[in-house]
């Protein structure tokens, strides 16, 4: 079968045949429909350092997409041949504290699909039947197969109640994005969302965001006077991982106010903690989605009306893999879908 695979220790991917996988105890085997691009995706490409850590070469990407089931193997139920399916890239142990309790979001020893073992931009991919999703009503294909980012923005977004706050985002990236539209559907009074980069500030605007903020030209102080607010955000949602972004961020928030950190920053920085402490403010770090409650917010969201076709900017054949990364790196797009179909 065809795969996007990390061949060689050096920037760059390469489109070449692989073995078509093998169905395993308890998995299940799917034909890849459309994938997802993903930030991880392009560190990886370029190789990096935190590329050169992570993955071992060769290595097949990806971890967005969706799929339909081709097989399962003995004794697994609830998912068939047909069904239309995305997947939790997150593989857990199963065994330790926190999974045993549930909490699997929680696993210390997880394993990334695309990263830490054969990912999902190829032809096919097998997954465990328990991080198999299935889409139980009808998901457009190209939302389907971004519902691993969507999950970081809903995670992210509804970690903290909504209705009638005043929600500051920094980061209008993909996720970012959808988080406000999240925000938005689910009852929040305002959204703001701070950024520099004015094509994806207009996108947010398209997902009806109370002001999107050029932070180049503008403070958040400048914004929160614009929207008539007195003492400040009840809820924060760090998309970017940039120490300027947090740091303001901590400065306009209300007392009592409360921060879900999703932005991987790329090194160690320094924040007002002691505004933290006396402004009484809740931090909270989030990494992947919560399993599987996340899922189901997601679906029954998009039951309800949510619209993210505005996030989805750029469509390509995966033979045209290198135009679409190259798009994607860019930064003036949203989400870029590969089709395995075409």
């Amino acid at each position: 079968m065809k795969a996007l695979v990390k061949a060689k220790a050096e920037p760059g991917l390469w489109l070449t045949d692989v073995p078509e996988p093998a169905l395993g105890p308890d998995e299940v085997l799917i034909k890849v429909l459309r994938t997802g691009i993903c930030g991880t995706d392009l560190h990886i490409r370029a190789y990096d350092g935190w590329a050169q850590q992570a993955v071992r070469t060769p290595l097949v990407l990806g971890h967005e997409f969706v799929g339909e089931v081709v097989d399962v193997a003995p004794g697994v139920t609830g998912i068939a041949p047909g069904d239309q399916v995305s997947g939790e890239g997150h593989l857990v142990c199963g065994t330790c504290r926190n999974c045993l309790a549930g909490r699997r979001h929680l696993c210390r020893s997880t394993v990334g699909l695309g990263i830490g073992r054969d990912g999902a931009f190829a032809e096919y991919v097998t997954l465990p039947a328990a991080n198999v999703w299935v889409h139980r009503v009808p998901v457009d294909p190209d939302v389907a197969a971004i519902f691993d980012p969507f999950g970081n923005a809903v995670h992210t977004a509804l970690s903290f109640p909504l209705v009638g706050e005043d929600v500051l985002i920094t980061g209008a990236g993909p996720i970012g994005i959808m988080a406000a539209a999240v925000a938005r559907h689910a009852g929040a009074r305002n959204v703001m969302i701070t950024d520099v980069s004015p094509y994806r500030l207009e996108l947010a605007e398209r997902v009806g965001v109370s002001l999107a903020l050029d932070v180049r030209t503008s403070t958040i102080e400048d914004g929160q006077r614009s929207l008539g607010l007195r003492e400040g955000f009840d809820v924060g949602l760090e998309m970017s991982g940039r120490p300027e972004a947090l740091r303001e961020m901590v400065a306009n928030m209300t007392h009592g106010g409360k921060i879900a950190l999703l932005g991987l920053p790329t090194e160690e920085f320094a924040v007002d903690f002691a505004r933290i402490v006396t402004s009484m403010i809740t931090l909270k770090g989030i990494y992947g989605r919560e399993m599987y409650e996340t899922w189901y917010a997601m679906s029954v969201l998009l039951e309800g009306g949510l619209d993210l076709s505005p996030v989805i900017t750029g469509r390509y054949s995966y033979r045209d893999f290198d135009e679409a990364f190259d798009e994607a790196a860019g930064g003036r797009c949203g989400k870029v879908i590969l089709d395995w179909t075409a």
